[in-house]
């Protein structure tokens, strides 16, 4: 069986399916992208399927619930570089893969996490542990008074 490579790009991850998937494939890159996930804590996911030329609605199936498993491990999804012949297929099969986002190719699928990125509110532990406004003033709200 293959494995997918999956590397990271700074605080983002990419998945660059270059074979057509067999579904043992796609279910042991569903593993391998959540425990990469999560050693890394990526807050992206760039899905490459330029290279492929068909799927299935398993195939389909599998990527809406990866960009959901990445959504509760707390990254964003995107799958670029369909090519018409499979968004064609995707819709036939009545897939939308609701919860994936898209974009026509890799640079643009970056452009879209960046701007997911800057407008996400930081992760607790961005904060190292001190929930500090920087100024001497606490940016926790304060307890209810008696």
């Amino acid at each position: 069986m293959d494995r997918i490579p999956i590397l990271s790009l700074g605080e983002s991850l990419l998945v660059s399916v270059q074979t057509d998937l067999q579904d043992d494939t796609v279910v042991s890159l569903q593993e391998d992208l959540a425990a990469k996930i999560v050693a890394t804590s990526a807050r992206g996911v760039v899905i490459d399927i330029s290279a492929l030329e068909i799927v299935d609605s398993f195939t389909g199936r599998m990527f809406a619930s990866i960009a959901a498993l990445s959504r509760v491990l707390d990254a964003d999804t995107i799958v670029v570089g369909m090519r018409p012949a499979v968004a064609i297929t995707l819709v036939e099969l009545g897939l939308t893969l609701e919860g994936v986002r898209t974009a026509l190719d890799l640079e643009k699928g970056l452009e879209v996490l960046a701007r997911l990125a800057a407008a996400r509110q930081p992760r607790p532990a961005d904060f190292g542990g001190a929930a500090s406004a920087g100024d001497g003033s606490s940016s926790l709200p304060a307890p209810p008074g008696p």
